[in-house]
């Protein structure tokens, strides 16, 4: 996108970056729509709840085959339930596998998520399907090796007929490196590619306490708590992605997950490791963990490769405590992770090899039986079941439950703050909410650029609750913007309380949030997801952004044009940065360029670096050699140029209306190099109807000119009402409340 061009998306449901103060108005913008139409909708949910069973004779072990539905109970909350569904899955029973019904492919995880995994699902029945995934961020080189060999043993001594295997892995991304596929050599050549030099992980991060840390001539100890939180979100999402990925696919799955600890901060990561198990068990999918780490020898006061211990911890026993509370704390996330998903986990041994018997034991045979609960409630809650058998003489092994959805309103904050993420980082949009935005450019001192940011959600799309005589409801907004090397330079998250008067009529206007960033010259993509937090409903937008390098471009440089119908009242530290901001009041946008008869339009537009004329600039060159002979800096004088411009407008290839022409010799803002023009035009001479806005803009001593043009709408005067109008300036500003 184009910084001047305005982008609309309707949705129907190195660089240093600064993020400037955002602020929030109602904007005078009507919008159409007979509110007096209805529409009834009947909404009909019916969910299939899953469960795999493997039933084992109690004095052989041996799988007991067989079995009918009937024989079958199941309860959820000590409720019976109705079998709606029964399977029997016997991998003795699995035929050669047509390899062109998998896709032998690599695309990426979320493009696997867009298809079926196989062309027809139905050839799948009876075979074991595996989901090797090597987590190389947390795995170092030794971990690494012993995953690798023991992948490589079960490829070459273990993998049977009906076993099909996947490899993903997650280094600085979330990689499918082989689809599911029972081609050896295919598998071994995807595994092979891991080794000690492809190892992308790192040690867990400090909390700031130096007690018991390594003495290694540092006075500061670092707190990494938040990069510990975040780097554990991130493992989690990628379980989540990988169980989305295949809920097309009825089978039972399994996931191999080697990994080198996971540690959670208290509740920090509760949300996260929730939605991980909930997707695993919603596309049948146990998780076997594997410690990669193996049987480790733990020292009280560390190993040869650290400084001694600081502090007297390692003379209490509280090193000792300290390390053994931390290795247990990261393999317990990984325990919650195998028994919350019906797999189990693998600790201290650096035999890998009982990971990948279990996988074969438990999914040699198995029934699966389907129920629809009658519990409609999408409350979140866990939800016991139990399955009973007709006989005495088995054992019966199930996962003890599930997580119920949980609709927006019962959701807790991390829950609702994980969803916004999702929706973040998700390649599909969110269709929702209808989004607009306008993005802007002006320059700042140096070669750094600021980018206004106009967001708009249209405030009939907002359901608002009546408290006395105000309208309240809230917004959450979420934005990141990366460069091109998509390394995220910028964020917004913002939650906007609005809190509206009846002469506002919210529903007929826009609401509009206004942001912006400080960038460099170069490209940029931004994506911002924004959520109503009444019923939850969200809606994104994104986009490109091209910074353009002023200074490489000889013709006359200007910023946009900004129009505006509302100026509020601005302050803080970083209003005297945000070029929006003149004379204690900042400029809104009329993103749509919609104006009433009874209004003034306000324009702004800067030029920069105007050219000298020529007794101006041999004066400049004059005072710069004499200060380089001084040893002192030069000063350029702010005079000496000179600029023209006005505004009109055009209706039918006619000039209706010009401005005076305005002439300016001087910088007028000398900390950018810039010559700044505001304007405050009448709309009462104009008849409504569309015209272009002609901005004509002329730098005289360089020859050189620019005629920005866009459209604009004038409409007739709001009619008297005893309801006062909201005023030419603005209405009230509703100030946002960031969290």
């Amino acid at each position: 996108m184009n910084i001047q061009t305005l982008v609309k998306k309707s949705i129907a449901a190195s660089v240093a970056t600064m993020l400037m103060a955002p602020t929030l108005a109602v904007a005078q913008i009507q919008q159409q729509g007979d509110s007096s139409s209805k529409v009834f909708t009947l909404t009909v949910r019916s969910e299939m709840v899953l469960t795999n069973v493997v039933v084992r004779d109690k004095k052989t072990g041996e799988v007991v085959k067989g079995l009918k539905a009937s024989d079958f109970q199941i309860f959820e909350d000590g409720k019976p339930m109705k079998i709606a569904s029964f399977d029997f899955q016997n991998v003795d029973e699995a035929v050669a596998l047509n390899e062109k019904t998998v896709s032998g492919k690599t695309p990426t995880i979320a493009e696997m998520m867009e298809h079926s995994i196989a062309a027809d699902p139905r050839a799948l029945r009876d075979h074991r399907l595996i989901v090797m995934f090597f987590d190389l961020s947390s795995m170092q080189q030794d971990d690494i090796d012993r995953s690798v060999e023991a992948a490589q043993k079960y490829i070459n001594e273990q993998m049977q007929p009906a076993d099909l295997v996947s490899v993903v892995s997650l280094s600085t991304s979330l990689q499918l490196d082989h689809d599911f596929t029972a081609d050896k050599a295919a598998l071994l050549a995807a595994v092979n590619k891991y080794n000690g030099s492809s190892s992308e992980g790192m040690g867990e991060g400090t909390t700031g306490d130096s007690e018991g840390t390594a003495d290694d001539g540092s006075d500061f100890t670092a707190d990494d708590t938040e990069y510990n939180n975040l780097n554990t979100d991130r493992q989690l999402y990628a379980i989540q992605s990988i169980s989305k990925s295949l809920e097309k696919v009825d089978q039972r799955k399994s996931m191999l997950y080697f990994s080198g600890g996971m540690s959670r901060n208290g509740i920090e990561n509760q949300a996260s490791l929730r939605a991980a198990t909930n997707a695993a068990t919603r596309a049948n999918m146990s998780i076997y963990a594997v410690d990669a780490r193996g049987l480790e020898a733990i020292p009280p006061v560390g190993n040869a490769s650290t400084g001694s211990l600081r502090g007297v911890s390692a003379y209490n026993g509280k090193a000792m405590q300290s390390r053994l509370d931390k290795n247990f704390s990261s393999q317990e996330t990984l325990n919650t992770l195998a028994s919350d998903t019906g797999g189990k986990a693998f600790f201290n041994n650096n035999d890998f090899a009982p990971a990948f018997q279990q996988i074969q034991k438990d999914t040699e045979a198995y029934y699966i039986l389907g129920f629809r609960s009658p519990n409609q409630a999408r409350d979140g809650r866990y939800r016991k079941l139990t399955v009973k058998l007709n006989r005495s003489d088995v054992k019966l092994e199930y996962r003890p439950g599930y997580y119920a959805p949980a609709d927006f309103e019962h959701q807790k904050n991390e829950d609702r703050e994980l969803a916004l993420t999702t929706a973040l980082r998700s390649e599909s949009p969110v269709t929702d909410v209808a989004v607009y935005l306008q993005a802007f450019l002006f320059r700042l001192s140096g070669n750094k650029y600021f980018v206004p940011l106009s967001l708009i959600v249209p405030g009939s799309q907002i359901p608002f609750i009546k408290n006395g005589d105000k309208d309240k409801a809230s917004l959450d907004i979420m934005g990141e913007l990366k460069n091109a090397q998509k390394i995220p330079v910028g964020t917004i998250r913002e939650t906007v309380k609005l809190n509206l008067g009846e002469d506002q009529q919210v529903k007929r206007k826009n609401i509009q949030y206004n942001t912006g960033f400080a960038l460099a010259p170069g490209n940029y993509h931004l994506k911002i997801v924004v959520r109503e937090n009444q019923t939850g409903a969200m809606g994104s937008f994104e986009t490109d952004l091209n910074v353009p390098d002023m200074k490489k471009d000889p013709s006359l440089k200007l910023s946009s044009v900004i129009m505006s119908n509302q100026r509020v009242p601005s302050s803080g530290k970083r209003a005297k940065d945000n070029p929006m901001v003149r004379d204690g009041a900042e400029w809104v946008p009329n993103v749509a360029h919609l104006f009433r008869q009874d209004q003034h339009m306000y324009v702004m537009y800067e030029v920069y670096d105007p050219a000298k004329q020529k007794e101006a600039a041999a004066a400049d060159a004059a005072t710069a050699e004499n200060a380089q002979a001084s040893g002192l800096k030069a000063h350029p004088s702010t005079n000496g140029v000179r600029v023209l411009t006005s505004i009109e407008f055009l209706q039918g290839g006619s000039k209706v209306y010009e401005t005076p022409l305005v002439e300016s010799k001087s910088l007028n803002i000398p900390e950018r190099g810039a010559v700044g023009f505001q304007f405050e035009v009448p709309l009462d001479k104009l008849k409504p109807g569309i015209y272009t806005c002609q901005v004509n803009v002329i730098d005289d001593a360089a020859g050189t000119f620019s005629f920005p043009r866009s459209a604009v709408k004038v409409v007739g005067a709001a009619p008297a009402t005893p309801v006062a109008a909201p005023s030419t300036t603005a209405p009230a500003p509703v100030t946002p409340s960031g969290n």
